[in-house]
C-alpha cells in the first residue's frame, strides 16, 4: 500500500479541506552498480580533495556556491534553515484558470490529492466545481522546506496536484538556435495530406497499449543471464536513408494506413460482437 508522503489541508475561500498526498507515479528504472571487471567487487566512491588528493571526511565537508572561477561562497546549514519559508500545513489556492492555458511544459512532478477523514463533502464540492467549470486551481503550497507553485485538477475520481516550473526555470524559445522560418508556409497539397494522415491515425489514448520497451528488455536480459544462458550481442542496425522528398513521403505513408485500415476497422467490429 503506498503511503502519504504530505498530509495538511487546501485552503479554498475560508474552507479548509484536510487531505493526504501520494505519489502518482512509481517511476520504472534499472539501476546498475559500478564493479571491478575482473572480481565483481563492488566499487565504492571516496570525496577527495581537488588540490591534495585526501579523501575528507563528512564532518569537514561545508556547502560552497561558485561565484567565480574557483572563488566560493560558504554557506552554513543554520544560514539556510533561516531561509526556509514558514512552514504551513495549507494548499493555498491562489486563483483559478482556465485549463487551456496552463501549457504542459510547466509540470513538474503530480500526486493524488486524497480527502482525508471528515472532508469527504467539501471535497467533492471543489472537485466537482473544478470539473464543471473546466478551470484548473493554481496554489502555492510548502514541501520538505520548499516552496512549490501547483495546478489542483480533476484526475478520475480524486484531486491530482502537480508542482509546477516557474516562470523563470522555463526555457525562452528565442534562446534556441534553428527556430522554424516562418516563411516557410507548406503547400496546400501537402497540407492537405499531413491532415489526412492525421486523422487516419487519430484514436483515443489508452495509455495501457504503450509500455516501456527498453525497461522490459533491460529486465528480460538480466532474468536470463542470472539464469546462466549466453547471450550473444545484436549486430547495430543502420539507419535507412534520410527521406528528401517530402510529397512522396506524405503519399506513401497514408498509403500505408490505408492498407492497415481494413484490418483495424475488422477487429472494431470483431470487439463489438
Amino acid at each position: 500500500m503506498q503511503r502519504p508522503i504530505w498530509s495538511g489541508a487546501i485552503s479554498f475561500g475560508l474552507v479548509n479541506i484536510p487531505i493526504r498526498l501520494y505519489n502518482s507515479v512509481r517511476k520504472k528504472t534499472v539501476s546498475f552498480h559500478q564493479l571491478r571487471k575482473k572480481d565483481g567487487c563492488r566499487i565504492r566512491l571516496k570525496r577527495v580533495c581537488a588540490s591534495d588528493g585526501t579523501e575528507v571526511a563528512g564532518e569537514d565537508i561545508v556547502k560552497g556556491y561558485e561565484v567565480s572561477p574557483e572563488r566560493y561562497v560558504v554557506i552554513s546549514p543554520a544560514e539556510l534553515q533561516a531561509l526556509y519559508p514558514k512552514a504551513t500545513r495549507l494548499v493555498e489556492i491562489e486563483q483559478f484558470a482556465e485549463r487551456d492555458q496552463l501549457d504542459p511544459i510547466f509540470f513538474e512532478h503530480s500526486y493524488f490529492a486524497v480527502p482525508d477523514q471528515g472532508a469527504a463533502k467539501s471535497y467533492s464540492l471543489l472537485l466537482s466545481a473544478l470539473r464543471e467549470s473546466g478551470k484548473i486551481a493554481i496554489a502555492k503550497f510548502i514541501l520538505r522546506n520548499k516552496e512549490y507553485l501547483a495546478a489542483l485538477r480533476p484526475a478520475g475520481k480524486l484531486l491530482g496536484l502537480s508542482t509546477l516550473y516557474f516562470a523563470d526555470e522555463v526555457v525562452p524559445q528565442t534562446e534556441l538556435e534553428g527556430l522554424p522560418d516562418t516563411a516557410a508556409e507548406p503547400a496546400e497539397r501537402e497540407l492537405t495530406m499531413a491532415e489526412q494522415l492525421i486523422e487516419s491515425l487519430s484514436a483515443d489514448f489508452e495509455p495501457a497499449q504503450y509500455r516501456n520497451e527498453y525497461y522490459d528488455r533491460v529486465m528480460s536480459l538480466i532474468e536470463r543471464k542470472a539464469a546462466g544462458e549466453k547471450i550473444l550481442a545484436q549486430p547495430e542496425t543502420q539507419p535507412g536513408a534520410r527521406v528528401i522528398d517530402l510529397t512522396a513521403a506524405l503519399e506513401a505513408s497514408l498509403a500505408a494506413v490505408r492498407k492497415k485500415a481494413p484490418a483495424k476497422e475488422g477487429r472494431k467490429k470483431t470487439r463489438a460482437h
